[in-house]
């Protein structure tokens, strides 16, 4: 049988917490929960779903899966691991990733904690099925939820710190979520991210700034700091460039002349310009 560590979760149709059965999450008011055999836990309601298969599909996963292991993105990861250590409780933490995709951060996390000697409550949770698959696939011994931001499925202020890389942030649902003094760690793309692609596929290059904090703050929470992270990678080759694209969103934006003109590249080096913004609780 096994075992889902984490003891904060809560049933997603009536909030009341989990315990764990023989195979299953069940609530006091008799709701329950299968514990799959990869060894997450489905607690996205159908109701709450959107569409049939919500997230992203088991391709994009998999060129996500095999684009992050490549090590193009792990200056991303340390610099997420050196702030998250800065932001965490002497007590054993709760940790939360909200739209931990295949878990390659949140295992990044966890392997840091273990160096350093600290024990933490990890849980990693996302919209799409085949994502939280590939999640308990690299690291089976962390809490893996299909669930979504709007319903994280947490017991309230049970949380020290949220993580939420390149994802969609509900406020007022991270807010109930944290403990008193606990953090929201927002990674988000800079104007300059991913420039040299975007400049493929795109007849013009629109320069934005990271998306803005005020529905943050209207969910009583300020901004504590902000660091950007800025580097070139390495050359991607064709197929790796072919896995950049199916893992973001410009896979849908960009035209078939933009798609095709990506297509052609056999090698190309990219910005990374990346922002890291550290949230509290103004209260």
């Amino acid at each position: 049988m096994h075992k889902v560590k984490a003891v904060n979760l809560a049933c997603p149709l009536d909030g009341l917490p989990l315990t764990q059965g023989e195979r299953q999450l069940c609530c006091p008011a008799g709701h329950s929960f299968d514990i799959a055999r990869h060894g997450y836990v489905n607690l996205l309601p159908v109701q709450n779903k959107k569409s049939r298969e919500p997230g992203d599909s088991t391709e994009m996963v998999e060129a996500r899966r095999r684009f992050l292991n490549a090590g193009f993105y792990r200056p991303i990861a340390d610099q997420l691991t050196a702030l998250m250590l800065q932001s965490l409780p002497d007590t054993e933490p709760c940790i939360v990733d909200a739209g931990c995709g295949e878990g390659y951060y949140l295992d990044q996390v966890n392997r840091v904690l273990a160096a350093n000697g600290r024990d933490a409550t990890l849980i990693g949770l996302d919209i799409a099925k085949p994502a939280v698959i590939a999640a308990c696939r690299r690291n089976r011994q962390l809490t893996w939820l299909v669930a979504s931001n709007n319903n994280p499925a947490i017991m309230p202020k049970t949380v020290d710190l949220i993580l939420c890389l390149f994802g969609f942030p509900v406020y007022p649902a991270f807010a109930r979520m944290l403990k008193p003094g606990g953090r929201l760690l927002l990674v988000d793309a800079g104007p300059d991210h991913l420039l040299e692609l975007r400049e493929v596929i795109y007849p013009e290059v629109r320069k934005s700034p990271p998306p803005a904090i005020d529905k943050a703050q209207q969910a009583g929470f300020k901004l504590v700091d902000s660091r950007t992270l800025r580097y070139h990678t390495a050359a991607l080759n064709h197929e790796q460039i072919a896995d950049l694209l199916r893992m973001t969103p410009h896979l849908y934006r960009a035209s078939s002349v933009g798609k095709e003109a990506a297509a052609r590249l056999s090698s190309l080096r990219l910005t990374v310009d990346v922002v890291f913004r550290i949230l509290g609780r103004s209260e």
